[in-house]
């Protein structure tokens, strides 16, 4: 089979070394990819939100089977494209996708499935907004209705914190994702991430994860898009698994159908757990990002079958067939970020670090120049590694992350510390 993967990040390059593990791929390209990714696929040029381009690519690789890893493609209608010119392809409608392009047509839809989640008011104007947090207070949870990379959320401690993220977003700090604002009672308790495959009937859970979301160890600082993350999430017990496919995932998905934009590919349930009650955070419709990278190495060449048989209709005669393992991943960063950082650093120590089943460095923000390695992104690498406990994995994880040589970046070293 010849697969191709579009995106450029840390959670394609996981796709990518898990899809290379299956017998079944006989060829991969990755685009636009990037330097780690290029050492294990082939990488070519594209504009991944062109669905006519990507067609075209398609019709000349011979590919038979394509896997969308970011959202905005998903968004821009790629896959509706794609599934016009006949190609089996992973990744939900532009109309499904809305379930992460637009915040408050979520909150439609899980009003209307009884889906519970945390009570909310949609604004399209500043000074409506502004009066929704003096009326309620703080904290409160201040939210972009559009995609803004995963960097569209707010939870502000204080009410003064509320009136200057809708100042920003409707500021246009967020662009075009912002023209529009959520705002969210805030929820308490333990979050989780919860992943599951749909074909548009069939859900199949495939995996749970916690991440890091703020930049500072003890999770202190500003939100990112992740510092880490590792699997299985301790707190997601088959009780709540169960409370969460039967109260939120399924009844999401058969309002879906209702709608006539059935959902297919993988769903990110983003979930906050009080008292044993699941409750809905977000949902997202691709792999979280790093939470992919231990679901991948977790999962391994089966995560190619898993994802085929979600684009191919045939979840109901498929299973996922976990080890008892941990898996997790650390996110080095370039120094400033989230906020402004240097590019162009050279990286040393990459070509000595173990590639196993259980030890992968994803590259995330990467290019090679003069056969070095050197930073291109805030999020560089994903550190990855497995062990029979958490505690082995984590270990394994930050020998690997002391052995690389980059000045210029850093990572959080109490990654898991909610778990361990």
């Amino acid at each position: 089979m010849n697969i191709l993967i579009l995106g450029s990040g840390g959670r394609e390059h996981s796709l990518a070394w898990a899809v290379m593990q299956n017998p079944k791929c006989d060829k991969l390209i990755v685009a636009p990819g990037n330097a780690g990714i290029a050492r294990i696929a082939a990488c070519a040029a594209l504009d991944i939100e062109d669905g006519g381009a990507v067609v075209t690519f398609c019709e000349e690789n011979a590919i038979d089977f394509v896997i969308i890893g970011p959202e905005a493609p998903l968004a821009a209608g790629v896959a509706d494209r794609l599934r016009e010119g006949g190609f089996l392809v992973f990744g939900p409608s532009a109309a499904a996708a809305r379930l992460e392009a637009s915040k408050s047509f979520t909150k439609e839809i899980c009003d209307a499935a009884g889906a519970p989640t945390a009570a909310y008011g949609h604004f399209t104007d500043a000074e409506a907004a502004r009066a929704h947090v003096r009326a309620q207070g703080a904290p409160i949870v201040v939210k972009a209705d559009g995609l803004a990379a995963g960097k569209g959320v707010i939870v502000a401690m204080t009410e003064a914190e509320a009136l200057d993220a809708i100042d920003d977003m409707f500021g246009g700090a967020f662009g075009g994702a912002g023209a529009e604002v959520v705002i969210e009672e805030f929820m308490e308790g333990e979050e989780a991430s919860f992943f599951v495959l749909c074909d548009g009937e069939t859900v199949l859970p495939v995996g749970t994860a916690q991440d890091h979301k703020r930049v500072g160890e003890g999770d202190t600082g500003p939100n990112t898009g992740g510092m880490g993350a590792y699997s299985p999430a301790p707190v997601m017990t088959d009780a709540i698994i169960e409370k969460a496919l039967n109260q939120i995932v399924r009844p999401t998905m058969a309002e879906m159908a209702r709608r006539d934009m059935p959902y297919q590919g993988v769903l990110y349930v983003g979930l906050m757990i009080k008292d044993g009650q699941p409750r809905l955070v977000e949902y997202n419709v691709r792999f979280g990002d790093p939470e992919c990278q231990v679901l991948m190495m977790r999962l391994g060449a089966q995560a190619m079958d898993l994802m085929h048989a979600a684009a191919d209709g045939r979840l109901d005669k498929t299973q996922v067939h976990w080890a008892d393992d941990h898996a997790m991943t650390v996110v080095m960063a370039a120094q400033g970020y989230p906020g402004g950082y240097q590019k162009g650093d050279v990286i040393g120590g990459l070509d000595g670090l173990p590639e196993t089943s259980a030890q992968m460095c994803f590259h995330a923000g990467t290019s090679r120049n003069d056969g070095q390695f050197t930073a291109t992104g805030g999020r560089v690498l994903n550190v990855t590694a497995r062990g029979k406990s958490l505690a082995e994995a984590r270990q394994r994880a930050y020998e690997m992350a002391d052995a690389i040589d980059w000045p210029g970046g850093f990572y959080r070293r109490d990654i898991g510390w909610r778990a361990l």
